[in-house]
């Protein structure tokens, strides 16, 4: 059996050898876009691994016109800098090709994830990474960091998400002392059994779990892969209250084609089209044929998939899970809440010391990305009332007086603050103790 695996995968690599992927840039057929034309044998997952290399080059999606039915892949993206510009610059333009070309003519190849709460992968020597699963609730991110900072582990790379109640996060960590990678067995195991201590909370439903990757995964297709597997589209109380803001899913049959055709209506975004067809990807669906459109204010998708099995979706409880679960893969994204941007000289427990004083305002961290360069680290949080409400803007002009008016900055929607009529004094009180009680073991340390 494992020769003829080996055997098969031989042959699709010498395939790929005669045939290597074909990439054109033009700068000159559109007006207000780049066309990027992508030709390549087809293989499952090829459509998510070019949106992936686009993404990662930091290039907006205005339209794409997909056809990979048959032996071959050929897709077509309109594109445009994060400004909404043409890419002008030639040597740019040819470094793009030349990035997507080899990108895609290496070998890969897509493993369904393994359900997890703690997982560690030594990507590199320079750091260790982290993954998290578990129940939000106020103070989680504060919780988190606070351990890792008391275990000498420094934060340098986070990404953490939320969504119907449930949190996830890959976070990349090194050494205080050495500054790489953390590779003794016995310390990973304590740092992962603590981790999972914070992780359970009060929620016995959800065991932590623990687990050991051995490969490398893009971030953000692995946030997705996280919440997926911890079933955060299913259903929950707050439902209800948000069924008016929801994206429009809607997926129907086309009998004659043996297609099941999924469309997508909802306010664009970056990124969107990689989390909708991460998504689909992961639930084990290819798509044939499809076209995006995302030049006005909504986006507009379109999808003639088949599952990898060849069958179209063929029951209703099918159709409910693929309509929830490209809802939650639209929403994990959204940001709610008032934007906050740090940026500032990085130190060993940054982090936790930030994360400790929204807790203690009484803050809950919605979104947050986390990143060090040079010497330098630049966060961006997103923050609502623990309650899930609207934030007290003398709570901000509080939290920015004890970290920094310089360093922390206001972004985002003013309509995401209210005048301080509403009382917070339970959540903040309850943060303040819940602090204290984690400062008095030791996890917490003193802000500097």
């Amino acid at each position: 059996m494992d020769g003829d695996l080996s055997s098969s995968w031989e042959y699709e690599k010498f395939i790929r050898g005669m045939n290597p992927p074909r990439v054109v840039v033009d700068n000159t057929c559109c007006p207000n876009a780049t066309v990027i034309k992508v030709d390549s044998v087809n293989k499952y997952g090829i459509l998510l691994e070019v949106v992936q290399v686009l993404i990662d080059l930091n290039l907006i999606i205005k339209k794409a016109y997909i056809s990979s039915d048959g032996g071959w892949f050929m897709d077509v993206f309109n594109v445009t800098d994060p400004e909404g510009k043409k890419i002008e610059r030639p040597k740019q333009l040819e470094d793009i090709k030349d990035y997507i070309r080899k990108s895609i003519g290496e070998g890969f190849s897509f493993v369904p994830s393994q359900s997890r709460s703690v997982d560690f992968s030594p990507s590199s020597s320079d750091h260790t990474s982290i993954e998290l699963t578990g129940t939000d609730r106020p103070g989680l991110l504060s919780e988190v960091s606070a351990v890792l900072t008391d275990l000498k582990c420094n934060v340098v790379n986070a990404d953490v998400w939320t969504h119907n109640t449930r949190a996830a996060a890959v976070m990349q960590v090194t050494d205080e002392e050495t500054g790489s990678a953390i590779t003794d067995p016995q310390r990973l195991s304590k740092i992962k059994q603590l981790l999972c201590n914070v992780l359970k909370g009060n929620d016995r439903r959800r065991r932590a779990k623990t687990a050991v990757s051995m490969g490398i995964t893009h971030k953000e297709r692995r946030l997705h892969q996280l919440m997926f597997d911890d079933r955060d589209y299913e259903k929950s109380g707050e439902d209800d209250e948000k069924e008016h803001c929801r994206p429009k899913v809607t997926v129907v049959n086309w009998f004659d084609k043996d297609y099941s055709v999924v469309t997508v209506r909802c306010k664009d975004r970056p990124k969107l089209l990689f989390d909708t067809v991460c998504t689909l990807t992961d639930m084990q669906y290819v798509v044939f044929h499809g076209s995006v459109d995302a030049e006005g204010p909504e986006a507009f998708q379109e999808y003639y998939i088949r599952h990898i099995d060849g069958s179209p979706v063929n029951s209703e409880a099918e159709r409910q899970r693929v309509v929830q679960c490209l809802e939650a893969a639209i929403e994990r994204r959204v940001s709610e809440g008032v934007k906050l941007e740090l940026s500032t000289g990085d130190r060993m427990g940054l982090l936790s010391d930030v994360t400790r004083i929204f807790r203690e305002h009484g803050l809950t961290v919605t979104r947050a990305e986390v990143s060090t360069r040079d010497g330098k680290a630049v966060n961006t949080f997103y923050v609502r009332g623990a309650a899930g409400n609207a934030l007290d803007p003398k709570i901000l002009d509080d939290i920015r007086s004890e970290i920094g008016q310089t360093v922390l900055q206001v972004k985002g929607n003013s309509d995401d603050l209210k005048s301080p009529q509403e009382s917070s004094t339970r959540f903040l009180f309850s943060g303040l103790f819940k602090s204290r009680s984690l400062y008095n073991l030791g996890l917490i340390r003193s802000h500097t």
